[in-house]
């Protein structure tokens, strides 16, 4: 579905001329390939390079060297833009930036709308989107009148209506309550097992990516790291030293292993945890 090969960009500060005055470099050299349907994970602090590896799925921005496929199709061909971004549907982390509607199932058709799909089609695509949302019984209201998690429930049914095959969520959570991260979580795994939809999801929120399929870790424009999550969170000084956090089960197994206590490495919630130490309890 996704596919990168050295992929590279710089961001360019410019003088009052218009000449190059320097340059950062956001992603530096990546290779990945992610298969369809898989939800994906991209972990990283900030600056790590993970939401401008964002915008290049989306053809948002483009490599200054190497190539980014999305289904086949290279982000740089000009006449591919728009196929790519039907394809490829982006979710951006404050809503209000992304809902243009003053009515829900208005703004969830714009999309298929601009893309010249038929209008009974378009009222089947919003009726099909916002049920697979859970925000069909909200759509006829305003969309100011809608919780922070709703609205990216909206902005997510906005891109699924124009029938993507996958859905890059930039840190779609970052500025909701914890109900409100839980719901939209809750319907990025939904469209992923139900519809088939392959979820990149761009994060800081170690809870959300423990069911992922596969997960990367960017440092400094670089994967630094990747794997399955059992894998990564078994890794919790190496990721100490990359200035992320692990889930809470995660650490509190690691810190009763340094006390001795024989608890496998990676133990990703609660109740694997409970579990375990229960284990423990009757073998003694």
């Amino acid at each position: 579905m996704i596919r990168a090969e050295e992929l590279t960009f710089d961001y360019e500060r410019l003088d009052e001329e218009g000449n190059v005055e320097s340059k950062k470099r956001a992603v530096d050299h990546v290779n990945l390939h992610i298969r369809p349907g898989k939800f994906i994970a991209v972990l990283g602090h900030n600056g790590s390079g993970k939401s401008t590896l964002a915008k290049h799925i989306n053809a948002i921005l483009m490599p200054a060297e190497g190539t980014l496929w999305v289904d086949g199709m290279d982000t740089k061909e000009e006449g591919k833009l728009w196929s790519i971004r039907q394809e490829a549907g982006m979710v951006f982390q404050n809503p209000d930036n992304q809902i243009i509607g003053t009515v829900v199932e208005e703004d969830v058709g714009f999309g298929p709308e601009n893309l010249g799909v038929p209008t009974d089609e378009i009222w089947r695509r919003v009726e099909e989107s916002l049920g697979a949302v859970g925000m069909l019984k909200y759509r006829h209201h305003s969309p100011n009148r809608l919780s922070g998690g709703q609205k990216q429930r909206v902005a997510i049914a906005g891109v699924m209506a124009m029938h993507p095959r996958c859905i890059v969520l930039d840190e779609p959570t970052a500025m909701l309550d914890p109900h409100g991260r839980a719901s939209v979580i809750q319907t990025a795994r939904k469209l992923n097992r139900e519809e088939g939809i392959t979820i990149i999801l761009i994060t800081h929120y170690m809870e959300e990516v423990v069911e992922a399929d596969h997960i990367f870790v960017m440092d400094q424009g670089k994967i630094v790291m990747q794997g399955d999550p059992r894998t990564i969170f078994s890794r919790v000084e190496e990721l100490k030293r990359l200035r992320l956090d692990v889930p809470q089960a995660t650490l509190l197994a690691f810190e009763l292993q340094k006390r001795g206590i024989p608890l496998p490495d990676g133990i990703l919630s609660n109740e694997e945890l409970v579990d375990r130490l229960c284990q423990l309890k009757s073998k003694m």
